[in-house]
């Protein structure tokens, strides 16, 4: 995954530096959290999002036309209504990670792509493409926008930039990850470093605790 342009990577940067640190507090992966203002400053994301509610046609939509290749997904997820919470994240989580891993460049020719669930689905995608559809199934599901958040963040063992689903449960975070089968702690990885995260309503910059 590409997690940021060089110009997006550089303005985060810039509101690093220009943050008030009265707003922060210990967070994700020990890093301090300043929650930011406007989505407007994510751009990628709201676009992203008017796509996903134009092309991730609803249920009723699909049931009625007989043609939706998202009427497996629904299907999916009726199946998960009554189980508890945490069942509903770890099959979630299997759910979406069957799908095989592929570049943006490859799948999309772009080196940054994100995927709405019927393209994931369909034709599969990189690593935010798995969160972004867990984030989806998981709100279909009645979790909370409080509760979900994609994490773009830095690999530090790999040297590379990922996503993941990090979800509020039990007062702990839980991460959603397509390298992982389980569903973990976010206290118990020490290799990720977050840049910011976002959900549909809000969205943080994320500064490392030294």
């Amino acid at each position: 995954m590409t997690a940021l342009n060089s110009k997006h990577f550089t303005s985060l940067l810039l509101l690093l530096i220009l943050a008030i640190p009265s707003n922060a507090y210990a967070g994700l992966f020990g890093s301090e959290e300043l929650p930011q203002r406007s989505l407007n400053e994510l751009p990628q994301w709201l676009s992203y999002m008017e796509r996903h509610l134009r092309e991730d046609t609803p249920e009723e939509i699909c049931r009625q036309s007989g043609l939706c290749n998202l009427k497996p997904w629904y299907n999916f997820l009726n199946s998960l209504r009554g189980l508890s919470k945490r069942e509903q994240l770890e099959r979630v989580n299997q759910y979406a990670n069957r799908q095989p891993y592929i570049q943006d460049i490859d799948n999309y020719g772009q080196t940054d792509y994100w995927a709405v669930v019927r393209e994931f689905l369909s034709r599969s995608g990189d690593c935010e493409d798995y969160s972004l559809t867990k984030f989806f199934s998981l709100r279909l599901l009645g979790f909370t926008n409080e509760e979900l958040r994609i994490v773009v963040l830095q690999d530090t063992n790999l040297r590379i930039g990922h996503a993941v689903l990090a979800v509020n449960y039990g007062g702990d975070q839980l991460i959603l990850d397509n390298q992982s089968r389980q569903v973990i702690s976010h206290r118990s990885i020490k290799h990720y470093t977050p840049l910011y995260t976002v959900n549909e309503q809000r969205w943080w910059l994320h500064m490392p605790v030294f």
